[in-house]
């Protein structure tokens, strides 16, 4: 969401390019949402490594991540990363680029696997395509590790902006948010070897919401309100707009605006992991009981040859090995991906950052 002070950069831009027949209006978007770069007020955790920036420079661009492991070879592991300019990447571990698939403005992105076709069970990767107004899929094959185009869907919500996916009853389910609050819920068909949606439900949040992520165990759906908090729904169609809140916002633990959200799984114990853009840090709740108990808030600091995390957006976590990562990985949006950049820079480059999931339970003391 644009800033007070990023809105006043796009209004002054604009006048001034009035009577300016060669000058085109300034997307807000555009701009970066850390106007002054604060590094987090949360526990510091180090940095533990980084993915290659995002192709779109001077432009506020990379936006969510998701993580994918191989659960027979942790180590086979691959990274989604959306440029909500441009398209769709695949990293490795190490960062660097497997592919980029070129699809457009795609803002949030989820996965889930189990997804058959043609008598082949893979991942389903989804994400939220602003500009054509619904979702792009994409299957990646876990016997190869490539990504490959599944098909676009459209999605009868006038501002698609966020997105998360889970399974219910055997089937694949989307949840995509809208700017104005308004959510819509669809379970996932193919038909002649496209993606197909039904929808099972709508309802409306309140005011913008992006940020979803759905936990299977205990059959709950929970989205971000961007200036309020996070809520509750379940997941069920059959409970409509039921919900409780989580954490409002602003408060202690949240400061709009109001992120990304993503579970990370330990045995028994589920961590909810929201993004809190106001302040660049990162809320921990446990929601494994019968209600969510927070765990403390940690921000990711220069650490390892890599720049510390502000204005964060989307983050994604997986639990359990991954990789180098021997109790799991936090992966999270940097606003600013350059070292020595100071607040009056324009900001040129984003990329996602790797967080170690040890170090984080060490430095809030998880149980």
């Amino acid at each position: 969401m644009i800033s007070e002070q990023n809105c006043i950069r796009f209004l002054a831009t604009t006048f001034a390019c009035l009577g300016m027949a060669a000058c085109a209006l300034v997307d807000p978007e555009y701009y970066s949402d850390s106007d002054r770069m604060t590094v987090g007020v949360g526990t510091p955790v180090p940095a533990a490594g980084e993915t290659v920036s995002v192709a779109t420079s001077a432009a506020d661009a990379a936006d969510d991540p998701e993580i994918w492991a191989d659960p027979a070879d942790p180590s086979r592991a691959v990274i989604f990363g959306t440029d909500k300019k441009a398209g769709l990447y695949v990293y490795g571990l190490d960062g660097a680029v497997r592919q980029f698939l070129p699809e457009g403005p795609l803002n949030n992105v989820d996965l889930r696997p189990g997804f058959t076709v043609g008598g082949r069970e893979q991942v389903l990767v989804g994400a939220s395509d602003r500009a054509r107004k619904g979702v792009a899929f994409f299957l990646l094959d876990p016997a190869t590790l490539q990504v490959s185009n599944l098909g676009f869907t459209p999605v009868a919500l006038p501002d698609p902006y966020g997105f998360c996916m889970g399974v219910r009853e055997g089937s694949h389910v989307v949840v995509m948010t809208g700017e104005s609050g308004e959510v819509r819920q669809l379970r996932v068909g193919l038909a002649d070897g496209r993606p197909m949606l039904t929808e099972e439900r709508r309802f409306a949040v309140g005011s913008q919401a992006e940020g979803c992520v759905v936990d299977e165990r205990t059959g709950a759906l929970y989205v971000g309100e961007e200036a309020k908090g996070v809520w509750r729904y379940g997941f069920d169609p059959a409970s409509g707009a039921m919900r409780t809140l989580v954490a409002a916002a602003p408060s202690q633990t949240l400061e709009p605006d109001v992120e990304g959200l993503a579970l990370l799984r330990e045995g028994e114990k589920t961590w909810l992991i929201a993004s809190s853009q106001g302040d660049s840090a990162f809320s921990i709740w446990r929601v494994d009981g019968p209600s969510p108990a927070y765990a403390g808030r940690f921000s990711v600091v220069a650490a390892n040859g890599v720049d510390a995390v502000t204005g964060t957006d989307g983050v994604a976590a997986l639990g359990g090995p991954v990789g180098s990562f021997g109790q799991g990985l936090v992966v999270v949006q940097d606003d600013v991906d350059s070292e020595g950049e100071t607040a009056s820079t324009t900001r040129e480059r984003q990329n996602f950052k790797l967080v170690d999931w040890a170090a984080v339970r060490a430095a809030l003391s998880l149980p």
